[in-house]
């Protein structure tokens, strides 16, 4: 299993890009929710990857974090939704507005993927409910740093922060996916401690 591919990124056509790695250039199918994420051509960029195969084809599929390719795999075990399904969910909605539609039953916003009417929105709904949890969306934090060099030395400490200003919110009263979405809005910068980041997410709660 290829987990992930490192390397510049020389081509982006369409849902596709092209990392090279090891002199070889891998063309990696990606949701168009993630495009205006990506580095510019020629940077380096880290994407994990599924592989799938098939009788009549090899693909890859990327994404910019482990939660968001998990989230894609979790998709596939939805009845009804293959590749191409979870690959146009996650153009329509990016992985955390996907994650926030599961734990609020908006079906609605699902179904705006094309070839995903109500039912199938439904399905993944009940099927992931139990499966999605608000720390996901603060999990992203952590790992969705383009795959950069940089690594990801202090994030642990920042995502530690998110995770008690987010206990903080529902003690204060407010749901587990409130204080998810306004922890995710605040500006969050390695330094800041869990009462900065509280009292920056209070600043959006008006806006939720």
């Amino acid at each position: 299993m290829i987990s992930y591919v490192k390397g510049p990124l020389t081509e982006i056509d369409g849902d596709t890009i092209v990392v090279e790695a090891g002199g070889v250039g891998l063309g990696i199918r990606v949701p168009l929710s993630l495009l205006d994420k990506l580095p510019g051509i020629g940077e380096e960029i880290r994407v994990y990857t599924y592989f799938q195969v098939r009788e009549d084809a090899m693909c890859l599929y990327g994404f910019l974090s482990r939660q968001d390719r998990e989230m894609f795999r979790q998709l596939l075990g939805v009845n009804g939704v293959g590749p191409k399904g979870a690959l146009g969910i996650l153009s329509a909605l990016t992985p955390d507005d996907l994650r926030m539609a599961i734990l609020s039953g908006d079906a609605k916003a699902i179904s705006r993927a094309p070839g995903i009417g109500t039912k199938t929105a439904q399905r993944v709904i009940l099927d992931l409910k139990d499966k999605v949890s608000p720390e996901d969306l603060l999990g992203s934090i952590a790992e969705e740093d383009l795959g950069t060099a940089s690594g990801d030395s202090g994030k642990g400490k920042e995502t530690g922060a998110a995770k008690e200003a987010v206990q903080a919110l529902v003690a204060l009263g407010y749901s587990n996916l409130e204080a998810a979405r306004a922890v995710r809005k605040a500006e969050i910068t390695e330094d800041m401690t869990a009462e900065e980041i509280l009292k920056a997410s209070l600043r959006h709660l008006s806006f939720l």
